[in-house]
């Protein structure tokens, strides 16, 4: 019924004048459990399910949609696209095509070996309990002073169908856990971890992650940095990043600022703007050879996994930087007829009611060939920053703040006692400048990633090695 209601949606709005139709049926199901400590404040199951209608009439663009899956609900949905259409025709100086780009006519999912139905709910809450238990065994001088576990199985179902011969059917189950905890110690204050566990799949993920064990040895990690960590060193010297830092660095001072519609100029009022301008790209440099930062949708497993994007273009890694050169922004097909280019398929919505615009999906930075030994054998004084508490970073994604969680100490090559609340300050430039080497671990790490007005969250993945920064001058936060 879906596909002849697409078929439906295209073959009318190229009657009323059309010169491009696309439609897009959506399904999003979500079930949810949330703990405060070993109490269950939530648990229930969503559904959001809808068609999207996108129209170019006279070189203008217009998106509709609705959640009644009719045929009278399909023709007042595009009769409602068309008619904006023609309300901005002599309102708009240029007028705008989309790109080239090839298609695809396919059917794909994400494989869950373990079917989200296989476990009933109140077995999956016992077990999320447990980790309130497991916390509070795990420190031994701190107090739990906070504790919450957000648990979800999303399904993403989705059909599409374009007039230019897209057929593209797709599934894609995906499992997130996020646990934040606070520790708190009368004389050293506190510190907040937030641990996030997220790939596509089913609940053979949960199994993998080894959730109980993680949140052992990180509640100890943290207790340890906050009862003996110490300032770091105030002289500039050697900074390993360690990749869930990395991770978040690529993804906002890379994967954000290379997004075409954020460098034209069309994001600035809602998620921001972007250091790169048009002219720089394939042109000006941001960094050395260690610096290229690649986007993959098709990686198996991520998070942000897709084959198609939501316009019907076969998916592929994008090198949003190559070896330090400013290389490829993410397009969707309207993008790409702006810049002159084909689309690279980043074409991503949240759920029906939202148009597709260009989006992340998995960002990392390329890893090196060195093992984390060998990228630490001739640091003399230096700091380990394995994660981190908090971070911020400007509009355009060019002055950033990072404020290590768990750090330590390096001597002579060796690991030593752990830093407390260690600053890393920097600009894009400076960071991708001054990388001397990586690790040949390639790590990820989930995250939803929100732009657009309305806002769009979606899945995301980022990544990367452990990484060497020459020559930093680490700052301190306050206690």
């Amino acid at each position: 019924m879906v596909t002849d209601l697409l078929r439906f949606a295209i073959n009318y709005a190229l009657s009323k004048g059309a010169r491009y139709a696309e439609t897009r049926y959506h399904l999003n199901s979500e079930t949810s459990i949330i703990l405060r400590n070993d109490r269950v404040i939530s648990a229930g199951i969503t559904q959001r399910r809808g068609i999207g209608i996108r129209v170019m009439y006279d070189g203008v663009l217009s998106f509709t949609s609705t959640s009644i899956l009719s045929k009278d609900s399909i023709r007042e949905a595009v009769d409602k696209a068309i008619l904006y259409a023609r309300t901005f025709t002599n309102r708009v100086k240029a007028k705008r095509g989309l790109g080239e780009a090839k298609f695809g006519r396919a059917k794909y999912e994400a494989i869950a070996l373990k079917d989200f139905d296989s476990k009933p709910m109140d077995v999956k809450i016992s077990e999320l309990k447990e980790l309130w238990k497991i916390i509070n065994k795990s420190v031994k001088e701190s107090k739990v002073a906070s504790f919450a576990v957000i648990y979800s199985e999303l399904c993403e179902v989705k059909e599409l169908m374009t007039s230019d011969g897209a057929w593209i059917q797709s599934k894609i189950p995906r499992v997130r856990t996020m646990i934040n905890f606070v520790l708190a110690h009368p004389q050293r204050g506190t510190a907040q971890r937030i641990l996030d566990f997220g790939e596509s799949g089913g609940l053979e993920l949960v199994e993998k992650w080894r959730m109980n064990e993680v949140l052992e040895e990180e509640a100890k990690a943290v207790e340890r940095v906050l009862l003996k960590g110490v300032e770091p060193p105030k002289e500039p010297i050697d900074v390993i990043i360690g990749s869930e830092v990395v991770g978040l660095i690529v993804h906002e001072s890379a994967g954000h600022p290379m997004e075409a519609d954020r460098i034209w100029g069309r994001e600035a009022a809602q998620a921001g703007e972007s250091y790169v301008k048009m002219d720089m790209i394939g042109k000006e440099r941001i960094g050395n050879e260690h610096a290229t930062v690649i986007d993959d949708p098709t990686i198996p497993g991520s998070f942000g996994f897709y084959l198609y994007d939501d316009e019907g273009v076969p998916a592929r890694a994008r090198y949003l930087y190559y070896k330090g050169l400013i290389n490829e922004p993410l397009h969707n097909r309207w993008t790409a007829y702006i810049y002159g280019v084909e689309s690279n398929a980043a074409a991503r919505a949240t759920d029906y009611a939202s148009e597709p615009i260009p989006r992340m999906s998995t960002t990392y930075l390329e890893p090196g060939d060195m093992s984390f030994e060998e990228l630490i054998e001739d640091v003399k004084l230096g700091v380990y920053i394995k994660n981190y508490m908090e971070w911020n970073i400007d509009d355009i994604r060019w002055g950033q703040r990072y404020v290590g969680l768990e750090a330590y100490m390096i001597r002579n090559g060796e690991i030593g006692e752990p830093v407390r609340n260690p600053v890393l300050e920097i600009t894009t430039k400076a960071f991708y400048s001054l990388i001397t080497g990586k690790t040949k671990d390639l790590r990820f790490h989930p995250g939803i990633c929100g732009k657009g007005e309305p806002s769009q969250p979606v899945p995301v993945w980022h990544g990367g090695p452990d990484v060497k920064l020459s020559k930093i001058r680490l700052g301190v936060a306050p206690r």
